[in-house]
């Protein structure tokens, strides 16, 4: 057994890749098609988005909070069976508009992730998509299966 020192017969030591240290400090580097210039990519600024007053930034922040809350009402009543889930994504109240689909359906007792992506792959529905998102099959076919 070798230990971590030793080097099999005819194994090269490892050199720098001279490319990547180009890179690093920025120099061109000749290639077989002509130089090619590498560099920083320059930084840019970020500066608040211009047109919102405090106040209107305040109602924002106030109308979000609103949907969150309302979004976790919602969500606790369906993990207590008191509203079908199907009911819900036939017709969604404004505050799930924006909820993952995903998010609603692992709120439901006995659907985990794996269940969940199973049906979400059934009804060919991406992971990202929103309640809002839909297309009219999606949401009849995820309806139809939630509501067996």
């Amino acid at each position: 057994m070798r230990s971590g020192n030793e080097r099999c017969a005819g194994a090269r030591q490892h050199e720098p890749n001279r490319e990547v240290e180009a890179v690093a400090s920025g120099f061109s580097l000749a290639s077989s098609s002509g130089t090619r210039r590498i560099g920083t990519v320059p930084v840019v600024s970020r500066t608040p988005a211009p047109g919102r007053s405090p106040e209107q930034r305040l109602r924002a922040l106030a109308r979000a909070n609103e949907v969150r809350l309302a979004r976790a009402q919602l969500k606790r009543e369906v993990a207590a069976g008191r509203i079908a889930l199907a009911r819900v994504l036939a017709g969604p109240p404004s505050c799930a508009q924006t909820a993952k689909v995903r998010e609603l359906l692992l709120v439901v007792p006995r659907i985990g992730p794996a269940r969940a992506d199973r049906v979400l792959a059934q009804c060919r529905i991406a992971h990202a998509k929103t309640v809002g998102g839909l297309s009219d099959r999606q949401r009849a076919e995820l309806v139809a299966l939630l509501g067996r």
